[in-house]
């Protein structure tokens, strides 16, 4: 798989979103690609990781997210599944898997339900090493601060606005990664 020419055909202009999308994928491949070293005992697909973690966003370019140049109709929450969406259209179910579970620490069946949120109601918790490994360095980097990493403990209060669940997962992922 070349995951650039996904990114080019999604994001053919040299522009602000296409830059925020590639810094902050490339900073989320970083730290799983040093995860996925660091632990060869969890028996991490690294190719994959890789390609899977430069595409985790690839659907961001159709919500409506102004402060990261984003100018599309659907909610920011949606972003995942549109990009899961795109690129099982390509042929790809498993890096597909990866878009559509990675956000905050996976979103269960519930939390969907009980929040209204405006996703197909299904379990989206990452199960696979490899989809636990991108989820949880996805929440070290954000699309509005670029090239800064969070601290554990930010990333938890980050995380905290969505409940305990999601905390517990990242903690556990912590105690796995670190």
């Amino acid at each position: 798989m070349n995951y650039q020419s996904i990114i080019d055909k999604y994001y053919p202009e040299d522009n602000e979103l296409r830059h925020i999308l590639t810094v902050h994928s490339r900073q989320v491949a970083e730290k799983a690609l040093s995860i996925v070293d660091s632990h060869p005992q969890l028996h991490a697909d690294r190719t994959f990781v890789e390609e899977a973690a430069m595409l985790h966003d690839i659907g961001i370019y159709r919500c409506n997210a102004p402060g990261i140049q984003c100018f599309g109709t659907e909610p920011y929450i949606c972003h995942g599944t549109i990009g899961a969406q795109l690129l099982l259209e390509q042929g790809y179910p498993q890096h597909a898997r990866v878009c559509e579970r990675h956000t905050g620490a996976g979103i269960t069946l519930q939390q969907i339900v009980e929040q209204n949120l405006p996703i197909l109601p299904r379990d989206l918790v990452p199960e696979t090493i490899e989809e636990q490994i991108i989820c949880y360095a996805d929440k070290f980097f954000s699309k509005t601060k670029l090239n800064k990493e969070k601290t554990i403990e930010q990333a938890i209060l980050s995380l905290s606005k969505f409940g305990e669940e999601g905390v517990r997962r990242f903690i556990h992922w912590s105690e796995m990664f670190n």
